[in-house]
């Protein structure tokens, strides 16, 4: 009842103030983060009060992607998922992931030794779509816009409590430097929505596509072939460390992500006249 509700409400018509405020929402989401960030900064600094490092690195690793959700979620495109629906996608799919990555991660490395990229890659991207599948159980409009926005906020939570992790790994190898984790935190946001967000957008979007053409040959093998482009990204990025290999898999992520944006954008024409 709850999705359908949700359902109901994201696809009610929106007048031009609403359209603004979806559309500019991230620029709110970005400012509100930055501020809070800021505030915790400059209070761990003043106060050295270790019980403030927690929230640093919350809002440090959690403030880009959760603005870059915001950004997509304003795209012109026919999302039916609710705003707690992709909330609790960050958080719930992100935590998921995480941890079934990283526990077969390690019974990969006791089994082999080694943990071979690859495998990383295939691991990590099949955990990101453990809830965004798990949705499609309870979830019967099925629209590949949703299966994009809600694999772009399973990305989002992976990445950000991946960002937490080497973060506060960082500063008890720094001995406490919080310069050396503002850089970490600042690189990895700024690379998370070419990385985990665009490669789980995409595989996603494949996935609910697939379910919403009930699961033929077709939309199945297209949904394969991107998996198996966002472990190759994937594998890519974990492989070469310079900058240089960074730029080129982040255009190159980015500007898959805005392709399949664009082609699952509805016509206007269409969007203007649906009895037609």
């Amino acid at each position: 009842m709850s999705v359908t509700f949700a359902a109901e409400t994201a696809r009610a018509p929106d007048g031009p103030l609403v359209r603004a405020g979806r559309r500019w929402g991230w620029l709110a989401v970005l400012a509100v983060g930055l501020l809070l960030f800021w505030a915790i900064h400059a209070a761990l600094i003043s106060t050295n009060n270790p019980n403030l490092v927690p929230a640093l690195l919350f809002f440090g690793a959690a403030l880009i992607p959760a603005a870059f959700v915001a950004f997509v979620a304003g795209r012109r495109l026919d999302f039916g998922v609710g705003l707690g629906t992709v909330a609790g996608t960050a958080i719930v799919g992100g935590a998921i992931g995480v941890a079934t990555a990283g526990v077969l991660e390690y019974r990969t490395l006791l089994l082999l030794d080694v943990t071979p990229m690859i495998a990383v890659g295939i691991i990590e991207e099949a955990a990101k779509l453990i809830v965004p599948a798990l949705l499609l159980l309870v979830i019967r409009d099925r629209h590949p816009g949703d299966g994009l926005l809600v694999g772009v906020a399973s990305g989002a939570g992976f990445a950000a409590f991946e960002t937490m992790g080497y973060a506060f790994v960082e500063l008890i190898r720094s001995g406490g430097d919080l310069s050396a984790v503002d850089h970490l935190l600042v690189v990895r946001g700024l690379l998370s929505p070419a990385a985990h967000m665009a490669w789980t957008g995409l595989t996603a979007a494949a996935l609910w596509n697939a379910a919403a053409r009930g699961w033929n040959r077709r939309s199945v093998g297209l949904f394969v072939l991107v998996y198996a482009v966002a472990v190759a990204l994937h594998t890519a990025w974990d492989s070469f460390d310079t900058d240089v290999s960074y730029i080129v898999l982040a255009a190159i992520s980015l500007s898959l992500l805005i392709a399949a944006t664009r082609r699952l954008a509805p016509r206007r024409g269409l969007a203007e006249n649906p009895t037609h």
